[in-house]
């Protein structure tokens, strides 16, 4: 039960408890990322330039008024059957790994058209395949993606001396170029320089997007391209698009990047104050894997820390609504449709984190007396979804033996089914993960 919660997105009545937790763990690590969720409306799922499509064609045709623009919708579709997916999944330690580096590696909505129709096709090409694989391709991937270069307005970055910018006079943008330093890799703490920022945005000139013509998608425009060899960290690369592999390589395998990373991974599935011993463990198998992303998975569970206390950690709006749909055995699209709707009414937005370093991840954040009363308001709300189960097979789905007594015994006095799945829902057991 505890690996269900501390590590997955909470149990589900049609899915039996793992006997051995940690060999169960470890298979949802294993092998190729599942086949990826499928939007309403689409055969397969939709592509970067699929989505450019339907923006380039909102543009040609005048909407009726009232009418929704149909990039709206198609961000809707995405992220309706995301959702989906991590109500029914059987792999949620996999979907819990996939959110967070999609957190780590935050992509908006609030960014435009551009960012929004291309968010789904990111986290199936640049997150989910390397949810097991080494950092260096996640970082790869992210940094080179149409979504990530739309989100960072790399597409406005050109080289000042390239031929576009004696052209044009344009100059750089340092958005990518930063967030890639502060946010994604070495932080701050590695000390390095603005001059540092600045040259690493020369180097990474050329990357853009092209939405209105073949071939749609990322492309590298040499024109834009700074000529020249740049130093970033002490590091020397020289002109051209291989740079940018060579930096993000030497990035992703710095050690203040290990250093940051397991942080951030024992602060999501251990406790807010990431304790020293726990991280030092994960950054040093992060350094002597070379990055090997599954095998940090595989070291996470096997933390002592991990498992003391059984139920630490608040469970953020986005994961807590997850977990109760489960618990009373939602399923299908029209299950994400709700998931989605309760992740903006609670202030989590799936997809639209308001700053480039996403959603926060410890218990401040969402404490509080108003965000208090929004889930105790939800709680309500979706009890009354289900107020046909037996809340005490809810409550041994959802807890099982982590209940508290207290927790039992209000549920059996409780005055209607509906009030008593309230009650399990804001318990604090239940909060907490």
């Amino acid at each position: 039960m505890q690996a269900a919660i501390r590590f997955g997105l909470g149990s589900r009545p049609d899915q039996a408890l793992p006997s051995d937790p940690l060999a169960w763990l470890d298979a949802q690590i294993a092998g190729p990322d599942p086949e990826p969720p499928l939007p309403a409306g689409w055969p397969a799922p939709p592509t970067v330039p699929d989505g450019y499509r339907v923006l380039n064609a909102s543009e040609r045709n005048k909407r009726r008024p009232g009418q929704r623009h149909p990039a709206d919708l198609h961000f809707e579709a995405e992220v309706i059957a995301a959702q989906a997916v991590r109500i029914d999944t059987a792999a949620p330690y996999r979907e819990r790994l996939v959110a967070f580096w999609a957190n780590h590696f935050t992509v908006a909505r609030r960014a435009g058209y551009g960012a929004a129709v291309a968010i789904g096709p990111y986290l199936r090409e640049a997150i989910r395949p390397h949810v097991n694989g080494r950092f260096t391709d996640m970082l790869r991937a992210v940094a080179t993606h149409p979504a990530m270069l739309s989100y960072l307005n790399q597409s406005a970055s050109v080289g000042p001396n390239s031929a576009q910018g004696k052209r044009t006079g344009r100059g750089l943008n340092e958005n990518l170029a930063r967030e890639i330093l502060e946010l994604h890799t070495v932080t701050p703490a590695a000390g390095y320089s603005q001059a540092d920022v600045v040259e690493f945005a020369r180097l990474l000139t050329g990357w853009g997007n092209e939405r209105r013509k073949p071939p749609l998608g990322v492309v590298f425009r040499a024109s834009h391209h700074e000529p020249g060899a740049k130093t970033v960290m002490g590091r020397r690369f020289e002109e051209g698009r291989e740079a940018t592999d060579a930096a993000l390589r030497f990035l992703a395998e710095h050690p203040a990047t290990h250093r940051f990373l397991a942080t951030k991974l024992v602060r999501h599935f251990v406790a807010d104050d990431p304790p020293p011993a726990a991280v030092a463990r994960i950054e040093a198998v992060l350094r002597d894997t070379g990055g090997d992303l599954a095998a940090v998975a595989a070291a996470l569970p096997r933390l002592p820390q991990a498992w003391n206390p059984p139920l630490g950690k608040l469970r953020s709006p986005a994961d807590y609504t997850i977990a109760a749909l489960r618990a009373c055995g939602a399923r299908g699209i029209a299950s994400g449709r709700f998931a989605w709707g309760s992740t903006v009414r609670m202030n989590q937005s799936a997809w639209d984190a308001r700053q480039p370093n996403g959603w926060p991840d410890h218990a401040g954040a969402w404490l509080g007396p108003e965000p208090m009363m929004q889930r105790l308001d939800w709680c309500y709300e979706v009890a009354g979804h289900f107020a046909r189960l037996d809340p005490m097979a809810v409550l041994d789905t959802a807890l099982g033996p982590l209940a508290r007594d207290e927790t039992r015994q209000a549920l059996r006095g409780a005055g209607s089914p509906r009030d008593a799945l309230a009650l399990l829902f804001a318990s604090s057991e239940f909060q907490r993960r």
